[in-house]
């Protein structure tokens, strides 16, 4: 088991290193100067040429851009392991790290909450419509309507009628705009609250129906095996067919919320951009649109992290929960 620990360790690592250097390649290959974006802030138009090129040299200095692209890709490791990835262009020259903290708290508590409840809800339902033709024929058609539906668009009607007509709840920013953002005030956390239902709600109902689907599918799938006929004919019953049926399934469906839970971190760039909702997302929106190379850095090297760690966490969990791959471990060594 060591080695089998030792060697996803050492794939992690690698692949760790390969999406670090493309995630230092990307924005640098993008179109544009993110200096001269940031200057655009500054000059007038009494600003002369001199000036102009006195000010691009100090900035370009200030932000690690004046030197070769390998001294910089050894600079940005540097960072990554001293826990430092830069200063921000666009958002008031604050550090990185910061930016991404401040943003990372709105997208956890959106996504997390709603691609879990959607996964426990989705599966059990899931898993009751592929045996109860009542779900089968009511529930499973409102999954389907929902996961066909475009997501824009689905928000947008959630805003709409929701928000624009019944006014229940807010639909742009996280909190209200006459709070001062502070989790130990108790006003600010009941007005995030009140906030973050629209969104939320939209990201639980597309997860909702994928996780339905899915699992009554492979749930399907499992009780037409041979393993599954094999324990009808000696005798057993439907309800114990049906466990083991269901833990089976449930393997692929894990595989697919580590994957969800991993790109949690990144944020949701749809749903935020539609209510305004200040997390990761709309982040990457406005730093892309600002140039802001370090910004965007910072946030796809946070959704790598995230990526493989709940990967990873995932790889620990079968062990764990799959006989056959701690047999296939021990046979291997063997």
């Amino acid at each position: 088991m060591r080695r089998y620990f030792a060697r996803k360790i050492g794939i992690y690592i690698v692949a760790f290193w390969f999406a670090g250097t493309v995630d230092f390649l990307v924005p640098r290959l993008m179109p544009g100067d993110p200096v001269q974006s940031y200057l655009s802030n500054f000059i007038g138009a009494n600003t002369t040429v001199t000036q102009y090129r006195a000010m691009y040299s100090a900035f370009a200095k200030a932000f690690g851009l004046n030197v070769p692209l390998w001294d910089q890709y050894w600079h940005f490791w540097d960072g990554v392991l001293h826990g430092h990835m830069g200063i921000s262009i666009s958002q008031s020259s604050l550090p990185v790290t910061s930016v991404i903290r401040g943003a990372a708290i709105y997208s956890l508590i959106l996504l997390v909450p709603a691609i879990v409840l959607a996964y426990v809800l989705g599966n059990r339902i899931g898993a009751m419509a592929a045996r109860r033709k009542v779900l089968d024929n009511t529930v499973l058609p409102i999954g389907y309507l929902f996961q066909a539906s475009p997501y824009p668009w689905l928000a947008l009607a959630v805003a709409f009628y929701l928000g624009a007509v019944a006014h229940w709840f807010p639909i742009g920013s996280g909190y209200a705009q006459n709070l001062l953002p502070s989790w130990t005030n108790w006003h600010f956390i009941v007005s995030v609250m009140y906030h973050w239902f629209l969104p939320f709600l939209t990201v639980f109902l597309v997860s909702f129906g994928g996780w339905a689907i899915g699992m009554r599918s492979l749930v399907i799938y499992e009780l037409e095996t041979d393993y599954a006929r094999y324990l009808r004919a000696l005798g057993a019953s439907q309800r114990l067919v049906r466990r083991y049926a269901y833990r089976n399934a449930a393997l692929p469906q894990l595989s697919g919320l580590a994957i969800q839970l991993g790109t949690v971190i990144g944020g949701n760039v749809v749903a935020e951009v539609v209510f305004q909702y200040p997390g990761l997302g709309h982040l990457i929106l406005q730093a892309a649109d600002s140039q802001d190379y370090f910004l965007l850095m910072g946030i796809f090297l946070f959704i790598i992290i995230g990526v493989l760690v709940a990967n990873f966490v995932i790889d620990i969990a079968y062990v764990m929960i799959d006989p056959r791959t701690r047999l296939a471990m021990q046979g291997a060594q063997a």
